[in-house]
């Protein structure tokens, strides 16, 4: 049965002080109020991932970098590799998110990149992958999502993607207050599914995690988690507040 999982994506928000103080929140709120067989995990800033970790239950809470460098090591300026990452403690990596994509001009070709390098060092990818409104608007949504994975995660072996979580953000939602409705994203993550089947085998597809990530948040939380292929989401804006996210992290 595949995983259910709640990601908070900090993005470059908190400072270190209060990055603790509120993973301190959130894991506290998990250990009083239970996280019914749902995966939580932290997606912090770099400088965050040591001290979030050292503050928080590991048994309860994974915590993510929100990238991770394209190369293994050497003279990258400003870079943090995939080895860095892991000697933080961190188990999980956010990779291809659609505000790296087009602010920093990530292709396929620099994830493919990071995904091995990600792999290598026994991170777990959460893989992004979604569409703009023009695309939507287009009626060309699923054609471009799927191309993204067959860029990319489709390049892997069967026994590497197993290893996986895709993230499927559209870009129009991201932020902007506008959330899909649950019929465009069970329409969505089906459509992913039926992919992963047809290139990894049914057995796979259906131990694929496939979160939402597109302005969830405490109110629609139940809503989006209620379709049969949306296992979960990736939170920007309400992971940043600790009773908003265990609300979503109890949506289920």
């Amino acid at each position: 049965m595949r995983k259910k999982v709640v990601a908070g994506n900090w993005k470059c928000n908190t400072t270190l002080q209060e990055g603790v103080e509120l993973a301190i929140a959130v894991n506290q709120l998990v250990a009083e109020k239970g996280a019914k067989d749902v995966v939580v995990v932290l997606g912090t800033p770099f400088t965050h991932l040591t001290s979030v970790i050292s503050a928080i239950d590991s048994k309860r809470i994974g915590v993510a970098a929100q990238n991770c460098a394209a190369e293994a090591k050497g003279a990258f300026t400003g870079e943090v590799s995939a080895s860095m990452v892991k000697s933080t403690g961190a188990e999980y990596v956010i990779l291809g998110h659609s505000e790296r994509r087009e602010y920093y001009g990530e292709t396929s070709e620099i994830l493919n990149k990071k995904l091995a390098l990600a792999l290598e060092n026994s991170l777990t990818p959460i893989y992004c992958c979604g569409e703009a409104l023009a695309i939507r608007n287009a009626g060309t949504q699923n054609e471009y999502v799927i191309n993204q994975l067959k860029e990319t995660v489709f390049q892997l072996s069967a026994e590497d993607f197993k290893k996986i979580i895709i993230a499927y953000e559209p870009i129009w939602a991201i932020g902007t207050g506008v959330t899909a409705t649950t019929e465009q994203a069970q329409e969505m993550h089906k459509a992913l599914r039926e992919a992963v089947a047809e290139k990894f085998g049914q057995e796979i597809a259906n131990e694929t995690s496939i979160l939402y990530g597109g302005s969830c948040n405490a109110k629609n939380a139940n809503e989006l988690f209620a379709n049969p292929d949306v296992d979960g989401g990736l939170i920007g804006g309400a992971s940043l507040k600790a009773e908003d996210f265990i609300q979503i992290i109890n949506a289920y």
